[in-house]
């Protein structure tokens, strides 16, 4: 009975084998073949559905044979229908070609209504077709990404690392090994003012991912480009409108898990004056203790609010598609933390690597407060003409409180044994609050045919830097039988600091199409005009304590109870960090650009005139309290992209450029700051680059993508900041010229998608050698103590090595899931270079892990949730090398040819959230 029922049972399953059968097959874009993603196909008159991949392909298993009906739709594409014949065997693979609704493509990279600028499909064909080197970083994918900020996103791009701020935030970038001094930022196309206290270059922290619509990094220039960029160029493309009603909203919190582990140390912000007694008072005014805030060392340690993120976005495109309206807004209230163990130390005698003289253990504690708003109205006239105006805003208001506890390892009361030290506290308050506004007027127009193109734009961009009534108190203590207490107050000092960053520039360029010799040729010629205003503002007030041996628990409690004497009274208004400063910049160019087959050329010329100046306010001796630098940039180009098949390019291209100094680098200023002293160098001048490029592009999709280049970059007189000496021996980090400098390097960049699972990894090598000349202390024959000096060779400031990124993506549209796991390498690299030779510090290689996950619902809602730094990496610091006199301290590993100088932890971060999209 058994053998007649296994026969049975075998011919009813191989009815229904036979009967069922796989359908597989894929969906592109008829004109351009890029896959098409989230497109919808479904059996009719059956219950199966499913949605495209990331490689666009779709599977349907166990169909039963016969005929079927197979319809595919994808929003802005015709719908398809086709009749299969289902085999009983495996089908053959289907490949289906959407037609566009309205017969438009992508092959002009124009960015109109109906495509989405922000999507991925989007990004690589932008990559594709620019003639730049260029990368993109889509507005989807920095949606779903772990990063919340600008700063954070682009390190994810091929050769960028970052460079973090005290709270392990990212805050600017770093293009193939060239300082962020070497790079500029763009929104839109337009150079901006800058907000950082010091340079020219843009905090990129400052922006919110949320009102981009796509992050281009340019890695070549062209001739209708500005010309000081030797790494590079970010550009931030801010949303446009869409062509039907789009509103993007979303809601967020989380928590830093430091902060679940130790309390956050707070003051009041509102308390503080935003002007100092002496501007209030004017001049020859006598500040009196009741002119100074008490709410600024008021601290209370407290558990904090959850951290809260949102964002909206809406618009539109009304009349017939010739007004278009987009408004959008991003508000971040964050509380981040900060540990960090900070080792000071000096070079003393012949040392050859520092000794350490005493530890100060910090721990910061953070409120970042981020605004930013973004509008843009655009109408179009009639075919040939077209009117658009931008405005955005940001705003980035930071309140932090830094507390420090310093042990003497020099003082003779140290004994770790007994557990007996010099103790120093020292409590800081500051408030810093950066913005950035810009508005643009920009007009297209076409003339004769289309023959003549004419694109002008008119800027206004400001930007302000305000640290008012910046708060330090420092009391002595002692360390006995380790019990750690306070002893009497030490001093106190209140700071003012703000500086004004104001751009009027003016954009004109105009294109001729010519055929020549059956070849169309695009002449264009244009230039610029920009008017900088730079202002710093600088005061600061001393204190001493009016009853120095009054004791800390005995006569006062806390730090609102200390009495202070004020030793400078008027302030130290009058030196030279208060200064007006100008750069008028012209710049002129001609372009051509021609495609002879498969070949496209762009080549010309451009040519900048800088006039840069400054005028110090209070001049105190200086030997040149007024100074200007007035020179002229001749900077040819040439890029050369080659067609060598519908899917592949080789790019190669040159490019001169420049690196001018900046205002704060040039003022001959003296600032003091608790590890070293700083000072500009009137004498400093620009640097000039010859820059080379060579990158193999496959796109076999419009997903998938592999990228290999080359790049060699030849630097004459690069500005490096170094540890220097005055004639008194005194030390001070300033900025100088160190002759010639080299950086090349190699770029792998490759993007794969199988059905619902992806990856993005990007590597990039990177090697810069600079030789400059440092201080050695020998013994001479006399047996006394001589500085020479030596020359030595090393990287560039700032660059690493190896880079590396990887992230891994997984994507199911039919039931609503994206997720990603996003890991980033930054390798050794100089954070600080010293004086003295072989003392430079080094920041060593770190891995930075975030990930993310939304699921999506029908409703048009999604859950999100993001994770950044799960590792928990801290930010280290050290010198290659040791010095015996540092054996037995803290932290100092014996075998380990390293003396470390500082690491700093931040722990994990969570955000849970809801959007909504219609």
């Amino acid at each position: 009975m058994k053998p007649i029922f296994k026969i049975i049972l075998c011919f009813f399953l191989s009815i229904t084998v036979a009967k069922a059968s796989n359908i597989k097959g894929h969906v592109y874009d008829k004109k351009t073949g890029e896959a098409l993603v989230g497109a919808s196909v479904r059996l009719e008159n059956t219950d199966k559905v499913t949605m495209t991949g990331l490689d666009g392909s779709f599977e349907f298993k166990k169909v039963k044979a016969g005929l079927a009906v197979l319809k595919v739709s994808y929003v802005t594409y015709q719908t398809f229908t086709r009749q299969l014949n289902v085999l009983d065997e495996d089908n053959p693979s289907i490949q289906i070609y959407l037609s566009d609704a309205n017969g438009n493509d992508l092959n002009e990279v124009v960015i109109g209504a109906k495509h989405d600028g922000a999507s991925e499909r989007t990004a690589r064909k932008l990559e594709q077709k620019a003639m730049q080197v260029t990368n993109v970083v889509s507005g989807r994918a920095m949606e779903i990404s772990p990063d919340l900020t600008v700063a954070n996103v682009v390190q994810r791009v091929s050769g960028v690392s970052i460079e973090r701020s005290s709270n392990g935030g990212g805050q600017y970038a770093i293009l193939r090994g060239m300082d962020k001094r070497y790079n500029y930022t763009l929104v839109n196309g337009i150079k901006i003012a800058s907000s950082d206290d010091k340079f020219r270059y843009v905090p990129l922290d400052v922006f919110p991912t949320e009102l981009l619509q796509r992050l281009e990094v340019y890695k070549s220039l062209t001739p209708n480009m500005e010309g000081d960029a030797v790494g590079g160029v970010i550009n931030m493309v801010m949303k446009d409108a869409p062509a039907k009603l789009e509103i993007n909203a979303n809601l967020a919190g989380g928590y830093n898990q430091m902060l679940l582990d130790r309390k956050f140390l707070s003051f009041d912000p509102g308390a503080l004056n935003a002007k100092s007694p002496y501007e209030i008072n004017r001049k020859n005014y006598n500040a009196k203790s009741g002119d100074f805030s008490n709410g600024a060392v008021d601290y209370k340690a407290k558990q904090p609010a959850p951290n809260v993120v949102g964002g909206l976005s809406i618009g539109q495109r009304f009349l017939d598609n010739r007004l278009g309206v987009i408004i959008a807004g991003s508000y971040q209230n964050n509380y981040t933390a900060t540990n960090s163990t900070f080792y000071n130390s000096t070079v003393a005698g012949t040392d050859a690597v520092s000794r350490i003289t005493s530890q100060d253990y910090r721990q910061y504690s953070e409120q970042q407060k981020r605004y930013g708003l973004h509008g843009k109205i655009d109408y179009t006239l009639n075919k040939n003409n077209k009117l658009a105006l931008v405005n955005s805003y940001v705003n980035l208001t930071s309140i932090q409180t830094r507390d420090v506890l310093n042990t003497n390892f020099s003082n003779a009361d140290y004994n770790p044994g007994a557990g007996n030290a010099q103790l120093t506290y020292q409590t800081r308050s500051r408030l810093a609050e950066q913005q950035i506004y810009n508005t643009t007027l920009q007009g297209e127009h076409k003339l004769f045919n289309e023959k003549l193109k004419i694109n002008w734009s008119g800027v206004y961009s400001s930007a302000k830097n305000d640290v008012p009534e910046e708060t330090s108190v420092t009391l002595n203590g002692l360390r006995t039988n380790f019990l750690d207490q306070r002893t009497t107050a030490s001093k106190s000092t209140r700071r003012w600091s703000r500086n004004t960053d104001e751009d009027k520039a003016g954009y004109l360029d105009l294109t001729y199409s010519a055929a020549i010799a059956g070849l169309k040729v695009d002449f264009t010629a244009g230039g610029l005009y920009r008017d900088k205003q730079r202002s710093s503002f600088y005061n600061n007030y001393v204190f001493e304590p009016s009853a120095p041996k009054s004791l800390y628990g005995v006569d006062f409690n806390n730090y609102t109870e200390i009495n202070w004497d004020i030793q400078n009274p008027k302030g130290a208004v009058a030196n030279s960090l208060t200064y007006n400063a100008s750069e008028k910049t012209t710049a002129g160019y001609g372009m051509f650009n021609v495609k002879i087959e498969d070949l496209e050329v762009v080549g010309g010329v451009r040519v900048e005139h800088t006039n840069q100046g400054y005028d110090l306010l209070f001049p105190a001796g200086e030997s040149k309290p007024k100074g200007s630098q007035v020179y002229t940039d001749v900077l040819p180009s040439l890029n050369l992209k080659y067609g060598l098949t519908a899917q592949q390019n080789l790019r190669a291209s040159y490019f001169r450029s420049l690196n001018r100094p900046g205002f704060y680098e040039i003022v001959p200023s003296k600032v003091v700051y608790e590890e070293y002293t700083e000072r500009g160098n009137p004498d400093l001048k620009r640097a000039i680059a010859d820059n080379f490029d060579l990158r193999y592009e496959f796109f076999p999709n419009s997903s998938d993508q592999l990228l290999i280049g080359g790049f060699y970059k030849n630097i004459q007189d690069p500005i490096e900041y170094t540890i220097q000496a005055d004639t008194r021996g005194d030390l001070y980090y300033s900025a100088g010229n160190f002759g010639n400098a080299k950086n090349y390097g190699l770029e792998l960049d490759y993007v794969k998608f199988i059905s619902k699972f992806g990856f993005k990894a990007n590597y990039t090598y990177t090697h810069s050698r600079i030789t400059t000349s440092k201080t050695s202390r020998i013994r001479n024959s006399a047996g006394d103590l001589e500085t020479i000096s030596v020359e030595q060779t090393r990287p560039l400031y700032g660059q690493a090595a190896h880079i590396a990124n990887l992230s891994l993506l997984y994507k199911d549209t039919q039931n609503g899931w994206d997720a990603q796991l996003a890991g980033s390498y930054t390798g050794d690299r100089i954070n600080t270079v010293s004086q003295f030779v072989d003392n430079d510090l080094w920041q060593k290689g770190f891995i930075q892990m975030d990930a993310s996950v939304e699921k999506k619902f029908k409703n048009k809602i999604s859950v999100f949730i993001k994770a950044g730094n799960l590792l928990n990496t801290p930010t280290t610091l050290f010198i290659k090398g040791v010095n015996a006199v540092n054996a037995g301290l803290p932290d100092q590993k014996d075998g380990k040819n390293e003396t470390l100088i500082r690491k700093d932890y931040y722990e994990q971060t969570y955000l849970l959230g809801l959007r909504y999209k219609l």
